[in-house]
């Protein structure tokens, strides 16, 4: 029995062993004093045991065996330990599809990385590539967990031209479209089964599903009633959701909304894509945000409140970017008044960001370079800056040059006599109606109708008489209206049909058509032939398409009521060569038969009639207008009738603006209220052609004069430093985030290592251009695949493929690490940090103990020594986790240009250099331990300010919301809505108190964890 003194011997924290097995090693946690022996809480085999003293002994441990490695061996287990433990500061999705670079496309991936929910609305302007940029953000999710399930919801028309299906086989990713049976089965089986099928995990669905038997399910199968989405229990959790062309969502009452809805509440991650996200109204703006962060935008009352700040902030932004004299201290004013609203007084106030910007402003006047940056911080003061992401044409440059041409023709005295008695009509109908809105907008129609064309005037109203027109032929019309009011129609018949008469009976000869055939003729000689033709009007288009037609011009006709597989068949025949046989020239479509899909091969387009929203215009010219336009020019013709107010809008404002020239697509907030002022002066009946021509050409003076001079000095700013700034912000954050150990070398040195580690030999991989040729025996790719067996399981292709091969025959694989080569080489297989071969070859590596290595490197501005360093990894734990390299060494000059120096070093293994002593090591963790204890003292102040942000934030949002409740609840007579909205009441506190619960649990969590993954020494020559 060991004697008291030999008992005291132990402390807590020892490491001991077992007298009877001195190879089971455990660690003391409590003592227990006692007679005759003491007892001890011990932590052994992975387990609490509680033993006697006579029954432990020290433990003898014995010093780390160095585990000296190679450079490259070195390096290939910080790619390893990267890929296993992903951090948020790097792309991962950088060189990981079969994509050309382009560095703006990854701002969304960075934005919705680094947000604090993963849910983004990508607003980007049209052409820029939103579907690539969602396929990023698919990439960047599959690098840090296992995505199984992903949702792509877009208007049919992209699924019948297979635009997603092709755009994530860049990703190499097979989504399956989900026609309305498929859709139906999946819903039987979730309802079933509790999951969604496997076989359809990763989808696509079209819009126009979404109908009342979808959304409530309705008739009987077999014996049952059919479920729908409204009903259906569990509801299928997918992993990601995109929802494409998301500004259709905008009428909540719709079977489209409610149904879209359900899969976005449920979704773990959602991006919505629309390019038209302002100039529809605020409203439609909130309802995308609080379909998006129904836990921050609430309901309209907390929207308001969190929109309140806005346009004092982009008041200070606009003053920046035309830097007139005393700029800065109209901005502080601005900024000053953001902060006194109720939302800025209890989150901009305090906010270190924030003061910073006022105080940049209070007393120094900003230089240029300083402006910029004011500029880029300042828009990310906007309440709604980490829920969008908006990437602006003007700020990556153009991607051609436009070229515009007015083409005018003139009524014939009977199209005059016609376009007249309409006018009058509708002046009569007004005055009797005294302006009602829904009469307002079916006479409105039908004078557009008449400036596009007067010949599709009688078929459009016979459809309207005949309540023909569903929401499809209405949602194409440049309007927000969905319908004529009921009893309308009745009411206003007989005047309509006065017009018809007078419609039925036009001569035949048609100017503006004969116009449009002579460009058509001209355009046929040339060597691309290709026009796209648009109108906003169906019964235009049709028009159109029987002359054409009789003309014997190859011509196709697409609109949202043309069938998917027609639809499909016409743009591939619109893409080929005049030569072919089946191709077709010309294209007739409306804004809905386009949208989304890409016409770079066209150069050419005709504005048939003109809309009177600019963003409309932006949209269509964004068809051919896009990055990937082989020509360097491209034109658009604008056909106008003088007399019209479309002449007026055109020649008076449109033009003027310079849409037809340049993309001003980023000028949502101005064009906005162009478009509703336009509205307001055409509109108005009770202008003279001379006072509404007067009030347009104010309308451009007034609006378009800022807008000329912003982009003007923003032109100049760009040219005075001979570059332009946005551009090279997004190259350098792009850069920033880059890792060299994700790099196609570091991906390749990976993956030889590993294949040396488990098959032997060196000769695996041959080849010296990027397409290489992995040759591997039967025994090894079983070694492999005993490997793959023991990843997580995945159905994607890649691992179909790699899986298919790894049990096959065939030795050879073609495969390359390049992007650029793998987009050339669709076939071949691309290693990412994704792909299950990386995968393998970093689980291989990642329980590695602490290694170590000796490189040299030549810096000129760094004096030659050997210099001992410490690499550490961090792992942050709060409101985000993240992973982080951090690198230590004795000297301060080598520590902060360390990755650097690292990247440009070679192998020292021929040199005979000791590895650093315990002492030298021992200095490098009392310097590591005083960063990571500022870090961690830095972290948990930020997570605090944040934190306690976010509850004023939510406290905010919901006190907003509470108010309008209460108020509902006492003005309202009804008990029973009264006792509803005292249920909602209740309901709403107690969701507050539940979140600011999981706040405060996030606050406690925050902390860093570190331990030491590498050392050696850095040799400087």
């Amino acid at each position: 029995m060991t004697s008291e003194s030999e008992q005291m011997l132990f402390h807590t924290g020892q490491f001991i062993c077992l007298r009877t097995d001195p190879s089971a090693l455990g660690v003391i946690t409590e003592i227990l004093p006692g007679i005759p022996e003491y007892r001890y809480k011990t932590f052994l085999k992975n387990k609490q045991e509680t033993l006697y003293a006579s029954q432990i002994m020290p433990a003898i441990l014995q010093p780390p065996q160095q585990n000296r490695l190679s450079l490259r061996e070195f390096e290939a287990r910080l790619t390893a330990l990267q890929i296993c433990q992903p951090s948020l500061s790097i792309l991962y999705s950088l060189n990981s599809a079969r994509i050309d670079y382009i560095p703006y496309q990854f701002r969304p991936v960075l934005k919705f990385m680094r947000s604090d929910q993963p849910r983004l609305l990508i607003a980007d302007e049209v052409g820029v590539g939103k579907t690539i940029e969602a396929g990023l953000i698919l990439r960047e999710l599959q690098s840090r967990s296992q995505l199984d399930s992903v949702l792509v919801i877009c208007p049919k028309a992209l699924v019948s031209e297979r635009k997603w299906e092709r755009e994530l086989q860049r990703f190499d990713e097979d989504f399956t479209p989900l026609d309305g049976d498929k859709l139906r089965h999946c819903l039987r089986e979730t309802e079933l089964d509790g999951v969604w099928p496997t076989k359809y995990r990763k989808c696509i669905v079209s819009t126009s599903l979404f109908d009342k038997r979808l959304v409530e399910g309705e008739g009987y199968e077999v014996k049952r009633k059919e479920i729908g989405l409204e009903n259906l229990e569990p509801f299928p959790q997918f992993d990601l959701v995109i929802v494409d062309e998301a500004h259709h969502l905008r009428n909540t009452a719709r079977y489209l909304y409610r149904g879209v809805a359900r899969f976005c509440q449920q979704a773990k991650a959602l991006l919505l894509l629309t390019a038209t996200p302002i100039q529809l109204g605020s409203n439609d703006l909130f309802v995308l945000l609080n379909l998006l962060r129904p836990d921050l935008v609430l309901d309209q009352a907390s929207f308001d409140s969190m929109a309140e700040p806005n346009p004092f902030i982009h008041r200070a932004v606009e003053l920046a970017r035309t830097a007139q004299i005393g700029w800065e201290s109209e901005a502080y004013e601005a900024l000053v008044k953001a902060a006194a609203t109720s939302w800025g007084q209890k989150i901009l106030q305090g906010k270190p960001e924030f003061d910073d910007l006022c105080e940049q402003l209070r007393h120094t006047r900003l230089e240029p370079k300083s402006r910029i940056k004011f500029i880029r911080a300042a828009e990310e003061q906007s309440t709604f800056s980490s829920l969008i992401n908006r990437t602006r044409r003007r700020d990556i440059g153009n991607f051609t040059t436009r070229k515009s041409e007015t083409i005018e023709t003139e009524f014939t005295p009977s199209h005059s006599f016609l376009h007249d008695a309409l006018l009058d009509v509708q002046a009569r109908i007004l005055r009797i109606t005294h302006g009602e809105k829904s009469v307002a907008f079916l006479m409105t129609t039908l004078r557009r109708q008449s400036a596009s064309c007067l010949y599709a005037l009688a078929p459009l109203i016979r459809n309207i008489l005949l309540r023909r027109m569903d929401d499809e032929d209405w949602s194409e019309l440049d309007t927000n209206e969905d319908e004529i009011a009921a009893g309308t129609l009745e009411a206003l018949a007989q005047e309509i049909k006065n017009v018809l008469v007078l419609a039925d009976s036009l001569d035949p000869y048609d100017p503006k058509k004969e116009r449009l055939l002579t460009l058509i003729r001209d355009k046929q000689k040339q060597p691309n032939n290709k026009i796209i033709i648009f109108s906003s009007f169906r019964h235009t288009l049709s028009y159109l398409m029987l002359h054409l037609h009789e003309e014997n011009i190859r011509v196709g006709l697409v609109h949202g009521g043309i069938s998917d597989i027609e639809r499909s068949d016409l743009r591939e025949r619109f893409s080929h060569l005049q030569e072919e046989p089946h191709a077709i020239d010309i294209l007739l479509s409306s804004e809905v038969g386009c949208e989304g899909l890409d016409y770079q091969f066209c150069n050419c387009l005709v504005n048939y009639d003109i809309p009177w929203n600019p963003m409309r215009i932006e949209q269509r010219i964004g068809r051919i207008d896009r990055y990937g336009q082989k020509s360097e020019t491209v034109v658009i013709y604008n056909m106008v009738t003088p007399g019209t107010v479309d002449h007026d809008i055109y020649t008076r404002c449109l033009n003027r603006i310079g849409i037809f020239q340049r993309a001003l697509g980023g000028s949502e907030e101005i064009l906005g209220r162009i478009t509703r002022e336009l509205r307001t002066v055409a509109e108005n009946l009770e202008l003279t052609q001379e006072e509404r021509q007067t009030r347009l050409q104010q309308l451009a003076d007034n609006e378009i004069r800022f807008l000329q001079e912003q982009e003007t000095l923003e032109d100049q700013q760009a040219e005075l430093f001979g570059l332009v700034l946005p551009r090279k912000q997004m190259e350098e954050e792009v850069r920033d985030a880059a890792s060299v150990w994700l790099s196609p070398r570091a991906m390749q040195n990976l993956i030889q290592h590993y294949l040396i580690a488990r098959c032997g030999g060196d000769d695996h991989i041959l080849g010296q251009k990027p397409l290489k040729n992995l040759r591997l025996s039967m025994e090894a790719r079983t070694r492999l695949l005993n490997d793959y067996q023991k990843l997580p399981r995945q159905t994607s292709q890649v691992y179909r493929g790699w899986e298919k091969w790894l049990r096959g025959s065939e030795p050879h694989l073609i495969l390359t690490f390049d992007g650029q080569c793998a987009t050339e080489n669709r076939k071949c297989d691309f290693i990412t940090p994704i792909h299950p071969l990386a995968i393998q070859a970093a689980r291989a590596q990642e329980n590695a103990p602490p290694y170590c290595t000796i490189c040299r490197v030549q810096a000129a501005d760094i004096p030659s020594g050997s210099y001992p360093f410490a690499i550490y990894q961090w792992q942050t734990y709060g409101l985000r986790e993240d992973v982080e390299f951090r690198p230590v060494c004795t000297n301060s000059q080598v520590e902060g240009s360390f990755i650097a120096l690292l990247e440009k070093a070679s192998d020292a293994a021929d040199l005979q250099s000791e590895m650093p002593a315990e002492s030298v090591l021992e200095e490098l963790e009392q310097k590591h331990y005083a960063l990571w204890r500022q870090a961690k003292i830095e972290h948990q102040s930020r997570t605090e300010r944040a934190i306690q942000r976010r509850r004023e934030s939510l406290r905010t949002s919901h006190q907003a919301s509470l108010s309008l409740l209460k108020e509902q609840r006492d003005t309202n007579t009804d008990e029973k809505i009264r006792r509803m909205r005292e249920s909602e009441i209740a309901s709403a506190e107690t969701d507050l108190h539940r979140r600011l619960i999981d706040l405060n649990a996030t606050e406690t969590q925050a902390d860093i964890l570190s331990h030491k993954v590498a050392y050696g020494i850095l040799i400087i020559e």
